[in-house]
């Protein structure tokens, strides 16, 4: 081939949640339909993507600083993601007026015309009958896991949040496409598929969960969740809101359909303060949504996200939220001191809590989840799990639970197994555990 007929090449950046990493999924499969090769360094690209994340003042920072990064070592860079609409775009433009292109989350169509525009695509020369990507696309995750996109946007206006004014209202994906990609994902060698979006709970609630025809289902959660359920592999569902219907959804888990385990930002258990965050949740119907699903699930896990030190909230609210601890038993739990957003409502709330006061909260929460978790890990001594084994290395085998989605949550070292393969499922005796993690032996 000659220079001038030589491939294209595109340099690629992905930061942020698994969400904006499905956006960079399909923008890659995008690109290497039309021919272009992705590059690991600036060095050897002809133009760099780098997708955004503007949940945070961190993550805008970094994000900021990325593109920088880009410029510098590269000059040729196209911008995209949660910082390329509003006043975040007009701050990249600012910051780096030599950026090619600034377009918003999801906005594959406007990043892949800079791309033509300023790298047009090279002739190729293959047989059209050949799939130039596999089935399942383009994959930044490790072949046996994958993330399953199955709605954008959010319809809720929680005042610590702008991800509706970065990604608009919710709008569903059809049935048929989510389990059609589902099954590409299997075939393609998933193990696990965890089910993403901004409100998972709410799939369908904008098409008024219609039938597809296709699937012969309705346009709703425990449809997906029977759907894809007849898969075969493990199903992991993410961001769930605690609304009634949702109780439909756990006699799946008890029979093994899905895995037993939810992650629900439940964000507060006072009242006041939900309601100052314009959450949809009340912390004493939660706690009873809870035992019921425990009763039908035992082995269900509940994973939530937690702020402390929001706008307002006392200590008389801060203790009402350790007490929703003790009594919910969650099983991880994440927590982080509050942050002012741009454009976030409740930068405009009195009574902002001073960074001091923030921390000790912090630290007083993180006691007490680490005891609480450490005890519900104590319980699974003794027990055999199924686990999918993510990595082995010189030490041994490393792999999961059903209660351990990738990256967030714990894992079970199997120390001196070499004898497994990444993305086998194996059944494993629980001999140790401490606030996080777990360790056994494979039962063969």
């Amino acid at each position: 081939m000659s220079d001038s007929a030589k491939t294209q090449k595109v340099g690629f950046v992905s930061l942020g949640c698994p969400k904006a990493l499905v956006d960079s999924e399909r923008i890659l499969t995008k690109l290497k339909l039309d021919g272009y090769e992705v590059v690991p360094s600036y060095d050897n690209a002809d133009v760099v993507v780098v997708n955004t994340c503007g949940f945070i003042d961190s993550a805008k920072q970094e994000s900021m600083e990325a593109i920088d990064e880009a410029m510098r070592e590269n000059g040729k860079v196209i911008v995209t993601g949660c910082m390329g609409k509003g006043v975040d775009a007009d701050a990249i433009k600012e910051a780096n007026p030599d950026v090619l292109s600034v377009s918003g989350p999801a906005d594959y169509d406007q990043v892949m015309d800079a791309v033509h525009e300023f790298i047009p695509p090279t002739p190729q020369e293959h047989n059209p009958l050949v799939d130039l990507v596999p089935p399942q696309g383009v994959k930044l995750t490790p072949t046996h896991y994958a993330y399953l996109k199955i709605s954008e946007g959010c319809n809720h206006r929680c005042t610590f949040c702008i991800i509706p004014d970065m990604r608009g209202d919710l709008v569903s994906r059809p049935l048929n496409d989510v389990v059609t990609e589902a099954k590409n994902l299997v075939a393609g060698g998933a193990q696990e598929l965890l089910v993403i979006s901004q409100d998972t709970s709410a799939y369908g609630i904008d098409v008024k969960f219609k039938l597809d025809l296709a699937e012969g289902r309705e346009t709703r959660m425990q449809d997906l969740a029977v759907a894809l359920g007849e898969l075969g592999v493990w199903v992991r569902m993410h961001y769930v809101y605690p609304y009634p219907h949702v109780d439909k959804v756990i006699p799946l888990m008890a029979e093994g359909k899905i895995l037993p385990y939810l992650d629900i930002p439940f964000q507060h258990a006072s009242a006041r303060i939900l309601k100052l965050m314009k959450r949809p949740a009340h912390s004493e119907k939660v706690l009873g949504r809870i035992k019921k699903w425990r009763e039908i699930c035992p082995d269900l896990t509940i994973r939530s996200t937690f702020i402390v030190g929001f706008p307002g909230e006392t200590e008389e609210d801060f203790q009402e939220l350790l007490d929703f601890l003790e009594e919910a038993q969650l099983d991880r739990v994440g927590c982080f001191k509050y942050s002012p957003v741009d454009g976030a409502r409740a930068n405009d709330l009195p009574d902002h809590i001073p960074e001091e006061v923030q921390q000790e909260r912090w630290e007083r929460f993180m006691q007490t989840q680490q005891r609480i978790s450490a005890a519900r890990l104590q319980q699974k001594i003794g027990r055999t799990l199924e686990v999918l084994i993510d990595d082995v290395d010189e030490e041994g085998a490393i792999g999961r639970t059903y209660a351990d989605a990738p990256e967030i949550d714990g894992v079970v070292y199997l120390n001196e197994e070499f004898k497994v393969s990444v993305g086998e499922r194996v059944s494993v005796k629980i001999e140790h555990a401490d606030e996080y993690d777990l360790w056994g032996s494979v039962v063969r």
